[in-house]
Formats: structure tokens, C-alpha cells, sequence
């Protein structure tokens, strides 16, 4: 637990990061510890949308949180932390992206095959024939759709994240969609003949 100096109020041990998500503004520096506490699980739903690999997500995520915490200063004195932070996320799997695209991963593909099938398994087998597509989309509208669909975000923060205007963001949108609609009508097309 985080020490308070002796002269610190009540109201700063008690405020959280949720009091900041909602925009009301509450004395005192915002605490990592609680930062992380709050937003972790949303900032590594975030990169799995972005990456292939969940346990990279993870990784990456947990890289991101150590730069933040070494520059917490200049971070927390941002007006949305939230959104800072979502961009690190963004850019943090942008670089392991071009940094790694030509590696290969070795996988027991022996496993994946034996795995029993339980009730949903056609949603899962949706979901994944989905995130698949949506990794092999370009960068931009790949995070473009993450964050719209995924995370519920609004073009206007899509836009302050991805730091372009939200035409682009709207634009980037619609051609991923396009581009996904496509590689799925293929799919299918390939399965039925």
C-alpha cells in the first residue's frame, strides 16, 4: 500500500481512478497503484484485440504499465490518464507488430486439435475465425475496430488515442469493416467449394 504524506486529507486516501474516469476532479495526485487496479484488466482486453498471442497482450501490457510507473510524474499530470495510457497500449503493440512480423512461434498444434468441443462452441469458433481476420487487417484500422467495438469508445476518443482527426477515424473504420466483410465472403466461398 502507498504511503500518504502526514499532511494529506481523508479525501485523498479515499479518491480513486473512477472518480477521474467520470470526470469529476478530486484533490491530490492520482495513485499508479490504483490506476492499475482499475484499468489493467481494460488496457490488456485492449491489446489482445491488437495482438495474435494473449500472453504477448499481457506482456506488453505489463511493459507499458513499467514505463508509465518509471515516468508517473509526467503521466498522471496528463489531462486524461486513461486515454495517455491507451495510447502506449496502442503504440507498444504497433512496435512489437512491425518489430516482429516475420518471427514464427512454435505451437503443439496436436493439442489444439484434441481439444473437446462443449456447448457454444460455434460462437467460439465465430469469435476466433473473427479476431483472425481482424489481426491480418492493417494497423490502423485494426485499432481503429478494436477500440471502437471492443473497448466502446466514440470516434472523438478513437481519435485523440490514435492522434488523427475522426474522419480518418470513421474512414479507417469503414474500410476495415469493408476489408473484413470481404476476407469473410472469401472464406466462405472457399469452405463451400
Amino acid at each position: 500500500m502507498v504511503q500518504l504524506p502526514v499532511d494529506a486529507s481523508a479525501d485523498d486516501a479515499r479518491r480513486s481512478v473512477s472518480a477521474q474516469e467520470i470526470g469529476e476532479t478530486a484533490p491530490g495526485p492520482l495513485v499508479f497503484e490504483e490506476f492499475v487496479a482499475s484499468r489493467g484488466p481494460a488496457l490488456v482486453r485492449l491489446a489482445r484485440g491488437l495482438l495474435r498471442d494473449p500472453y504477448l497482450a499481457e506482456d506488453v501490457v505489463q511493459d507499458v504499465l513499467g514505463r508509465a510507473l518509471v515516468q508517473w510524474g509526467r503521466v498522471s499530470a496528463a489531462q486524461d490518464v486513461d486515454a495517455y495510457v491507451r495510447r502506449m497500449v496502442v503504440n507498444a503493440c504497433t512496435s512489437w507488430f512491425r518489430r516482429a512480423a516475420r518471427r514464427e512461434r512454435a505451437t503443439d498444434s496436436v493439442l489444439v486439435l484434441d481439444m473437446p468441443s462443449a456447448d457454444g462452441a460455434e460462437n467460439r469458433a465465430d469469435r476466433d475465425q473473427l479476431i483472425a481476420l481482424l489481426r491480418r487487417l492493417p494497423a490502423k484500422q485494426r485499432a481503429v475496430l478494436v477500440l471502437r467495438h471492443y473497448e466502446g469508445l466514440p470516434d472523438s476518443e478513437i481519435a485523440v488515442i490514435m492522434k488523427c482527426s475522426e474522419v480518418t477515424v470513421r474512414s479507417n473504420a469503414h474500410r476495415g469493416l469493408a476489408k473484413l466483410r470481404d476476407m469473410l465472403n472469401q472464406e466462405r466461398y472457399a469452405s463451400t467449394a
